[in-house]
């Protein structure tokens, strides 16, 4: 099972890391780590009083998470979607791409190693060649640059990749 990344956090952890690998449309980012927790909500009664003098505070956002120590290794793999809208303008072609994304990260996720995986649409499909914007080419070549992408990122590193 592949959960969720839904902290900014938490993406912007995984995006400051360079892709694990890349194709000509996607780049697949991974970080050996679990998702940072959120902050704990004050125990404090709510008053109706509108002060920002007792506001809790948060940790900072690109703060590692107390919860599991540096040496252990994450034991689940969560994914986040990046896809723009400057590379995909129709919202039918960019949810098209999101399940692409997610269908491809389920049948790959047992071989990618655990941690957080952020996939990234990185470069727009050419419009000439798909017209539709949910056309069944579209998601073949989306669906097959994607399974290309993450059998590369499952191939174990040998270190610093150029």
């Amino acid at each position: 099972m592949v959960g969720r990344i839904v902290r900014s956090a938490d993406f912007q952890r995984v995006l400051a890391v360079a892709p694990r690998s890349r194709s000509a449309h996607f780049a697949a980012h991974h970080l050996s780590a679990s998702p940072s927790l959120p902050c704990k909500a004050s125990k404090k009664p709510v008053s109706a009083e509108l002060s920002t003098g007792d506001a809790r505070s948060c940790p900072p956002p690109v703060d590692e998470s107390p919860a599991t120590a540096p040496e252990a290794a994450p034991a689940g793999r969560w994914l986040g979607l990046v896809v723009p809208k400057r590379h995909a303008r129709r919202s039918v072609t960019r949810s098209l791409l999101k399940r692409q994304m997610r269908a491809v990260m389920r049948c790959h996720a047992q071989a990618l190693p655990p941690g957080l995986w952020v996939l990234r649409l990185k470069a727009p499909f050419d419009r000439q060649q798909f017209t539709s914007a949910a056309s069944a080419p579209l998601q073949q070549a989306a669906g097959d640059e994607l399974q290309q992408l993450l059998q590369r990122a499952a191939e174990p590193r040998s270190g610093p990749r150029r």
